[in-house]
């Protein structure tokens, strides 16, 4: 009984669209305000309920998302971010990829291609990306918990190319930089002729557990270029988190 009226709570917070009360909650549940309040403040203690503005007026939780998020699945994923991701492949007329962080690696998840059939693209592929030299992997990184640059940094860095970047003292001015710009780069550290450009995406307060980039030939990945579409996907990126924790909580 105690459960069910915790997830009655939950389910009603969920759905409002909107902050709510306690005292909200309550006449929508029609539990006796003490039970409600209890509840109220056990969720709150557990971080499955946030006040985010000391408003006294509840939203879901970071802890809550979290977890949603931790058991959504790719395909939840990319049916929440594909059609910001195909729109954004159309209109920088570019490759666009998602790339998601777990078990300790990063993988490519999902890839939009442009529509222009007279204009070449590069197709990156499906899978896990090294954590050194992918501007996907070091999106994450630059935002990430200490341990996560440190595991990079003490690893084996492997030097795939002539421009592979494999000294600590190097990753750690690019994940500053990184920091400091919002998004990371990678010219023709992984592949001769390729370069990219990732932005992190961060799910409220718990990080960035995402990334989304593009890529294509260095040809027309210069220094200036590579800075425009930078800030274009740290914009994309705040648009995809919005759609993956709208769908968290949906699923909620």
């Amino acid at each position: 009984m105690h459960l069910d009226r915790l997830i009655a709570i939950l389910e009603m917070i969920a759905v409002a669209g909107r902050p709510l009360s306690v005292a909200e909650v309550q006449k929508a549940t029609g539990l006796p305000k003490p039970t409600c309040y209890r509840l109220m403040q056990t969720l709150q203690e557990q971080r499955l309920v946030d006040d985010p503005d000391g408003s006294s007026r509840f939203v879901i939780g970071e802890r809550l998302i979290r977890i949603a998020l931790l058991g959504k699945s790719d395909v939840d994923v990319r049916r929440c971010s594909a059609p910001l991701l195909k729109s954004a492949a159309i209109e920088y007329r570019e490759t666009v990829f998602l790339a998601r962080f777990r078990n300790n690696q990063v993988e490519i998840i999902h890839v939009e291609i442009p529509d222009d059939p007279e204009r070449g693209y590069i197709y990156p592929g499906i899978g896990v990306r090294p954590m050194h030299s992918a501007s996907c992997y070091k999106a994450i990184a630059a935002f990430a918990e200490d341990q996560i640059r440190d595991a990079i940094l003490n690893g084996t860095l492997k030097h795939y190319i002539e421009h592979s970047r494999t000294a600590p003292e190097q990753l750690r001015a690019d994940f500053d930089r990184i920091a400091e710009c919002g998004y990371a780069e990678c010219e023709q550290e992984i592949d001769v002729g390729v370069a990219s450009v990732s932005a992190p995406i961060s799910i409220g307060n718990i990080g960035a557990t995402f990334s989304v980039g593009a890529l294509g030939p260095v040809s027309r990945f210069d220094a200036e270029y590579r800075a425009a579409l930078g800030k274009s996907l740290a914009e994309l990126a705040t648009r995809i988190s919005g759609a993956i924790q709208l769908c968290n909580v949906a699923d909620v």
